[in-house]
Order: structure tokens, then sequence, then C-alpha cells
């Protein structure tokens, strides 16, 4: 394993408050009534492409959750980021530990898998990179992946823990700002019955009830 690069970015404190005041200025943690590609509609919105687009903001995001996993006395071989919302943040991250970083993907089946000539070897200790944690599925299933090839899962960061406790991960999780967000079904929404407007961000499409 390389030494983690000299990076004055190391040494700068960004918590949550200084973070949840970059999101919203970037447009990446928005208030008020969305459809979300789940179908559900929730009062609060988060898309941290619209945060990490920024290297200036990223970098130093980067380097508080290397901090944190440096503090927990944690070293990591490598850091896997999925696809997509992970690749960024994980390449930095693992730019900041002085590791590899590699994403996992999506096969035509559907399932989480490395590709590309990416691998991790059994021993390998392994963080997971995630820009939002919101149930925690995906990162499960990431972990298992990593598992199955003999990795040891030494925890997941991300820049935005969104589970509220109820993730149900089996690792530590690092994350830089907690956002609680309320969803509802659509039939049972009050800012529907509120007459609140609608909106639809992302890009994924909505799945059908």
């Amino acid at each position: 394993m390389t030494s983690p690069p000299d990076n004055p970015l190391s040494a700068i404190a960004l918590d949550a408050e200084l973070l949840e005041q970059q999101l919203r200025q970037e447009d990446a943690l928005l208030r008020g009534h969305f459809r979300l590609s789940s179908g559900l509609h929730s009062d609060t919105y988060v898309q941290c492409a619209r945060f990490l687009r920024r290297p200036d903001l990223a970098a130093p995001a980067a380097a508080s959750l290397a901090g944190q996993i440096q503090a927990a006395d944690l070293q990591p071989d490598v850091v896997v980021g999925p696809a997509m919302g992970g690749v960024v943040i994980g390449y930095e991250l693992a730019r900041q530990l002085g590791v590899p970083g590699i994403f996992t993907e999506r096969d035509a089946e559907g399932q989480m898998t490395l590709r590309r000539g990416f691998a991790v070897a059994p021993g390998e200790k392994v963080i997971i990179a995630e820009d939002v944690v919101t149930t925690g599925k995906s990162t499960l299933e990431v972990a298992r992946v990593l598992r199955e090839l003999g990795a040891e899962v030494l925890g997941v960061a991300s820049l935005i823990d969104r589970t509220g406790g109820t993730g149900g991960l089996d690792f530590p999780h690092f994350a830089l700002l907690s956002v609680q967000a309320a969803t509802y079904q659509p039939d049972a929404c009050p800012l529907c019955a509120a007459g609140v407007p609608v909106v639809k961000p992302g890009s994924r499409p909505e799945k059908a009830f």
C-alpha cells in the first residue's frame, strides 16, 4: 500500500454545517415536494452529483472522510465505489488514502459485480464509498459481492447518511452529514393534500405502482 499523498486538504475540517451549506449552494440538497424514482413522495431531495462536479468541494469532503477512517485506525487496501453515485467520491477518497480506487456496476441481469478487469484479492481490506446511503440495501449488496471474493469490508464512507439509524449495516458507517427526510406513499402524502406542487427530479425512470 502506498502512503497517502501530502495534501494540505487533509487539514481542512469540513463539519456538517459547512457541508450542508455547500450542498444547498450547489442545489444538491433541496427541500420541498418531490416525486422520487421509487414513486414515493418526499420533502427532501439529494443529488450529490451537483456537489461532486466541483473538485474544489469534493476534495475537502473526501479528505474529511479519510480523516475519520484514519482516526478509527483503519488501513484499507482499496476503495470500492459502486456506480454511479460512488464513482467520483470513491476515486477521490482513494486518492486521499493513497490506495487504488475501483467500482462495481450492474451486469445485464442487474446484479452488482466487478467488471473492467477490476478485482479484489482474498484478505484485502476494503472501504465502500457512497455519495448517499439511504436504505443501506445497495451498500450491503456491494459488501456481499466483496465478501464472496474473500475481501474484508472495513466500513462504508458516505457524504450523507439518510438511514436514520435503520440501514442494517454490520460494519462502521462514516458520514459527514446526517439528513432526515420524510417519505410518503402518493395516496397518503400530506404535501399533496396541502396542494404543494410536486417536482420529479433525477434521471432514472419511475417505478410503476
